[in-house]
């Protein structure tokens, strides 16, 4: 990586900040692109005296002209609250900020990593889910914002890299937690923590019967490095922790870590929201030979400690 100059999109993020990280410790330069509706820049505070660092505040949404060997193209809210926020600017991210940042990898011959999502599977029929799965999406429901645009992101990577040989890689990411997660996220692992560490109700939509699959942040990065890296291979690789968790198994769990006494309640599950999520990852470990290493216990302990710093435990809970 040393020598290289690489573009973040989303870099002041949750995952594009450790990307920032893991880049810059690798001795790249490394440019962090972000319009910080979801980003934060305590995130990156720590990396602005590094000489190899440059932040840049733009949307992906406008094109950008910038001279780069390589591009992790992170850039979307990720947190159902924050893409349903504004649905109509979650299409137009992935889909135009798709188009721009390949644009550029066209034009300066960059290679391009595309942050796709295990919502390209729906609400699955097929499980574990293998990247040849097509999925089972509803494609005008409250998610679709999120999960068609998504969908159609890898559908221009692949059409640019037929159509104009751009070098491209897409992986789907599966639910990742960690430090640096936005307290008002609403996925469920940063809920149940601030929910829990503040000894209020700890909220499961549905009966908690549903699954997740938990991936730390550190082994979802490896990942992606591994995937850019990675020569004649363009994906979609599936990146994600296969130990698969109900959500009620989740919440006690978190309970116990934080010595919490908030009880647990339950509220109706929300349309569209998968029964279960796991990926299959034989593939990942073929080409990439990567699998995750943290379990979800002591990658949970690392995210507890991180808001533990950074919530003041009395404050009321956002909404």
């Amino acid at each position: 990586m040393r020598g290289k100059r690489v573009l973040v999109t989303g870099g002041a993020g949750f995952l594009g900040s450790h990307l920032c990280d893991r880049l810059l410790a690798e001795g790249a330069e490394v440019l962090c692109l972000d319009n910080f509706f979801t980003g934060a820049k305590r995130n990156i505070a720590h990396l602005l005296g590094n000489d190899r660092f440059e932040v840049i505040r733009h949307d992906v949404v406008q094109p950008i002209f910038l001279e780069v060997d390589q591009i992790y193209n992170f850039a979307c809210p990720a947190s159902p609250v924050h893409y349903q926020y504004n649905p109509v600017k979650t299409v137009k991210t992935n889909v135009m900020g798709a188009i721009h940042m390949l644009g550029l990898a066209k034009r300066v011959k960059a290679r391009i990593l595309q942050a796709s999502t295990s919502e390209v599977y729906g609400d699955p029929l097929e499980h574990p889910q293998k990247e040849s799965y097509w999925g089972h999406v509803n494609p005008i429901g409250l998610r679709s914002c999120y999960d068609e645009g998504k969908r159609v992101a890898e559908t221009l990577m692949m059409d640019y890299h037929r159509q104009n040989n751009v070098d491209v890689k897409i992986v789907r990411i599966f639910n990742t937690y960690g430090p640096r997660m936005a307290v008002s996220d609403g996925r469920v692992v940063s809920n149940f923590i601030v929910q829990a560490l503040r000894n209020e109700p700890i909220t499961i939509y549905g009966d908690g019967s549903h699954t997740r699959s938990f991936c730390f942040v550190s082994d979802l990065i490896e990942g992606c490095v591994r995937m850019m890296n990675s020569e004649g291979f363009t994906g979609p690789v599936n990146l994600g922790n296969p130990g698969e968790f109900s959500i009620r198994e989740l919440a006690e769990i978190v309970v116990r870590l934080t010595g919490s006494k908030s009880e647990v309640i339950r509220k109706p599950l929300p349309q569209d929201d998968p029964e279960q999520r796991k990926p299959d990852i034989s593939l990942a470990h073929e080409k990439l030979k990567w699998q995750p290493k943290v379990n979800l216990e002591e990658g949970l302990r690392q995210t507890i400690e991180y808001f533990e710093r950074v919530i003041p435990t009395a404050a009321p809970a956002a909404v």
